[in-house]
């Protein structure tokens, strides 16, 4: 039985899209956002991320290890999506809203193999990264 697994988190952003958009395709900027802690530095990427961009990031859970990337949704102060290995599906989605953004993370894992997830990180985890993620973001363009 295959079930959609997928964590989100939603958070009103008093930005314009375009200034969230920028700091979320620069991969330069993605350790000082992320809210997990695990992403160290951005290790080999372009200056800005488009559809079908690779970028590998240095993580640490517990271990240090790298990460590919590829960018599978891009749309212009409104979306963009990557995907490591295992094809876990983290996305942005941006909706201009009156005052700001309103802006989603989900992270879909909806993989045979995404029962791993469940096992070590649960989804709860994700959700109160996400969240904080959301809160960086803010801070950062909001400044």
């Amino acid at each position: 039985m295959n079930q959609k697994r997928t964590v989100s988190a939603t958070r009103f952003i008093p930005a314009p899209p375009k200034a969230i958009f920028d700091l979320l395709a620069d991969p330069r900027q993605h350790y000082a956002f992320d809210g997990s802690g695990s992403v160290v530095k951005v290790r080999k990427a372009p200056e800005r991320l488009v559809l079908d961009a690779k970028f590998s990031m240095d993580m640490k859970i517990g271990i240090g290890y790298f990460v590919s990337n590829k960018v599978v949704a891009f749309e212009e102060n409104k979306c963009i999506a990557w995907h490591h290995f295992a094809q876990f599906i983290w996305r942005y989605d941006l909706e201009e809203v009156p005052g700001g953004t309103q802006v989603t993370e989900s992270f879909n894992y909806d993989k045979p193999w995404g029962l791993g997830i469940e096992l070590v990180h649960k989804p709860e985890a994700n959700l109160r990264d996400m969240e904080a993620t959301l809160e960086r973001i803010e801070k950062i363009v909001t400044a």
